[in-house]
């Protein structure tokens, strides 16, 4: 049976990669990404057959996956950070569930992708390399939103955003900003100082675990789109969440309500 890895990188440290991805990369004949994960994955990538197509080819980069473990060829679909979370194994699966319903739905039919064994490897998410780098902000309950209208109307977003700041989640915002979108982010803020207070602890994480990663903590009234870019992380607390300094050191972590019990 052909088989498809879809593989997860982790934030960029290469020791932040889970070994199984690493094995199944090494089993593999042909890779399949964006060429930037490639790079960051050096030498374990030598040897193997490159098929690097560019953002904005995401529906291409699954299709030809599809395609060339469908042909035999062992093959990896490769995503940063977690490939389950906003990135591409959900397409892969879309994909198969349209051929499914190909003729009902008049789709193009690929009988020959439903033979693929499928096999999806985690990695550690933008958010989760935010949080540890600055304490334990995950801490209680938390929610992902993505600020990126592009596939879900902004009605959608912007009604996620009210029961978030409703719930008192936590919450990381992917996709925060691009140059056609630099509004979005600060409507968010907005809305969320609705429900929390305006000195709730708030996370910029850039190229995290990278060699220029920055870092800066600041607060939800100070939160501004002139501080964030796509390849920001932007993490919002709870009206419970603590920013604290010892010294140099400073940490952000948002209880569980542990000190009734100490």
């Amino acid at each position: 049976m052909t088989k498809l890895y879809l593989i997860s990188t982790g934030p960029g440290d290469a020791d932040l990669i889970a070994p199984k991805a690493i094995k199944a990369i090494s089993q593999c004949t042909d890779l399949v990404a964006y060429g930037l994960y490639l790079d960051l994955l050096g030498s374990v990538c030598d040897g193997k057959e490159h098929h690097d197509l560019p953002l904005g080819e995401e529906i291409g980069r699954a299709r030809l996956a599809l395609d060339l473990a469908a042909a035999g060829k062992t093959t990896a679909l490769i995503s940063s950070g977690d490939i389950g979370i906003y990135a591409m194994a959900t397409l892969v699966f879309e994909l198969l569930d349209m051929q499914l319903n190909c003729e009902e739905q008049g789709k193009e039919n690929h009988p020959e992708w439903l033979d693929v064994e499928i096999e999806v490897v985690p990695g550690i998410s933008a958010m989760q390399a935010g949080s540890a780098r600055i304490g334990a902000m995950l801490g209680h309950d938390f929610c992902t939103i993505s600020l990126s209208d592009l596939l879900t109307p902004w009605q959608t977003i912007e009604k996620r955003l009210h029961s978030c700041g409703e719930g008192d989640f936590v919450v990381s915002f992917y996709n925060p900003r691009s140059k056609k979108r630099d509004w979005q982010i600060n409507t968010a803020r907005d809305i969320l100082l609705q429900y929390r207070p305006a000195n709730t602890p708030v996370l910029l994480g850039r190229q995290l675990t990278r060699e220029d990663e920055s870092i800066t903590i600041t607060t939800l009234e100070k939160l501004d789109a002139a501080d964030v870019d796509m390849f920001t992380l932007v993490s919002v607390g709870n009206s419970d969440t603590r920013h604290i300094e010892n010294g140099k050191k400073e940490w952000v972590y948002t209880p569980r309500g542990y000190s009734k019990k100490l």
